[in-house]
């Protein structure tokens, strides 16, 4: 397979356009995943598009539990060791790759991770048909330009315990970083520790996580059941949005 495979890419090379190759499982996984090939749109020689990796990569994607949210996942690391939400495009001042998804028209939302890009459509009535190949052709674009995919003066949002946590939100932190976060990323999106009061852990979600329609279920049937079987304190858990963020002038409450 593999030489058919690199004529069609050279092939496709020579033309100036894209190539795609559509499969319905992954060989590797149990879920039903679409992995994109894509070769340089400007001509080029065939060995020079095999042979670098910057013109020709794969995107695969992956349903999440919100019908409007896909994760993409380019084969490459996107951040080292956070998560960044863009919920708008003048949060993605910090973000020259959230400020290019951004300009393919449909797209409500971008949401960075170690591995793996998610991003929101507007909503029902925009197809995912007409806007992933620009979403494909953007991701691809950019990691060929070699512009770095967060800027310096990008903020950072702390949520691992420290060292004026007191017991209870320390255990909360560290559940949440071993057991529950891992578990949302993997559905394209995160969930990030803001406070713990009178026995409520206040949590924001991101990422596909944000207008998804199970999230209600996520937050008490998954999490705080969780929470709460490793942590009599909990009491309940209730969801932060931005407005509350801002209020608080993002800074968590603990008790």
């Amino acid at each position: 397979m593999a030489a058919p495979i690199g004529r069609w890419m050279c092939y496709a090379a020579q033309l100036g356009g894209r190539f795609y190759r559509h499969t319905r499982t992954s060989f590797y996984t149990t879920t039903a995943q679409t992995i994109y090939q894509f070769a340089a749109r400007k001509p080029q020689l065939p060995l020079k598009v095999i042979q670098n990796p910057a013109r020709c990569m794969f995107i695969q994607t992956q349903d999440t539990p919100n019908p409007n949210s896909v994760k993409f996942i380019p084969g490459r690391a996107v951040l080292d060791a956070r998560t960044m939400d863009f919920p708008n495009p003048a949060s993605a001042f910090c973000s020259p790759l959230a400020r290019h998804l951004f300009r393919v028209e449909g797209v409500k939302s971008v949401f960075l991770g170690h591995d793996f890009i998610t991003v929101t459509k507007e909503n029902e009535e925009v197809d995912w048909n007409l806007i992933k190949p620009d979403i494909y052709a953007t991701i691809m674009d950019f990691f060929s330009s070699g512009l770095p995919i967060i800027t310096d003066d990008a903020p950072r949002s702390e949520t691992a315990a420290s060292e004026d946590d007191d017991e209870v939100v320390a255990m909360i932190k560290e559940l949440l970083d071993t057991r529950i976060r891992p578990t949302v990323q993997e559905d394209g999106g995160d969930v990030l520790y803001r406070g713990f009061q009178d026995g409520i852990v206040q949590l924001k979600l991101q990422g596909s996580c944000t207008s998804c329609p199970s999230s209600i279920i996520t937050l008490k049937s998954g999490i705080q059941n969780m929470l709460q079987f490793y942590i009599p304190e909990v009491e309940g858990v209730e969801q932060v949005t931005d407005d509350d963020d801002e209020a608080v002038g993002q800074e968590p409450a603990s008790s």
